[in-house]
């Protein structure tokens, strides 16, 4: 193992994690396609879906402590929210990850492909008046909001993300989740869809050990900055910035599924 391999991979979880604590997501949906794509274009060996997969969930895990961390103080965190969609995630992620095992590698690109394409279309419906509505005064459907949990917790454990870019275009556009409350809390739910899906990489073999430890040094590096860049950020800049970063995520997974 070179000394490239080690920087390449660090800036990879570093500038992932940086964004993904900034709007609320694990970051899979920008590490995903970085691990894939970028160590190749500096003569590094390329992982395969399953081991980028792998290396993603156990990432997310450390990425999101980071993040809820600097959210834990202002009323950003909807601890309903965090018990009905946590627990039905966790669910599904498990569920996800383990079945994970027995699919193919553009199988695992092809769920990817389809989560972002969804996950895309619904950022860009619009979302007026979500960010009047105090903290405090927030109401949701909790059925519903489990409901939509354990669906993404499966295909997110698939792909060993932890399904907060599905997550948080969910939140705000089905349940009308105010967008700061929507990040921080993503962060707590994703939080407990990463357990799931590191358990079942883990027990099944998927996690290349090395990188990953890399990823999780930058991840709690990084994250908690990214989070406390957030607050400061308008919330419709922090929108359209999720919203660009799945589109163009899912456009070059396409592309290449086609």
């Amino acid at each position: 193992m070179d000394f490239t391999f080690l920087i390449v991979i660090f800036l990879i979880g570093f500038i992932g994690s940086y964004i993904s604590g900034m709007v609320g997501i694990g970051g899979s949906i920008i590490k995903y396609p970085m691990l894939l794509y970028i160590p190749p274009l500096f003569g590094l060996a390329s992982f395969s879906a399953h081991e980028v997969s792998g290396i993603s969930a156990v990432q997310v895990f450390f990425a999101t402590i980071g993040g809820v961390w600097a959210y834990r103080k202002g009323g950003y965190l909807n601890k309903t929210l965090i018990i009905y969609m946590g627990s039905a995630i966790l669910i599904g992620s498990l569920i996800g990850s383990y079945g994970s095992r027995f699919m193919s590698e553009g199988g695992i690109n092809l769920v990817y492909g389809v989560l972002a394409l969804i996950a895309a279309v619904m950022m860009f419906v619009p979302k007026k008046g979500l960010d009047d509505i105090p903290l405090d005064q927030v109401k949701f459907n909790k059925w519903l909001a489990a409901f939509f949990a354990l669906v993404v917790g499966v295909g997110a454990g698939i792909v060993g993300a932890a399904g907060a870019f599905l997550l948080v275009p969910i939140m705000l556009v089905v349940l009308k989740i105010p967008t700061r409350m929507t990040i921080a809390t993503s962060l707590a739910i994703t939080f407990i869809s990463s357990i799931g899906s590191t358990v079942g990489k883990v027990a099944t073999g998927q996690v290349d050990y090395i990188p990953a430890a890399i990823m999780i040094v930058a991840s709690l590096i990084a994250s908690p900055l990214g989070a406390n860049a957030g607050k400061k950020v308008n919330t419709k800049i922090l929108q359209i910035i999720l919203a660009v970063l799945i589109l163009g995520t899912s456009i070059k997974i396409w592309m290449d599924i086609l």
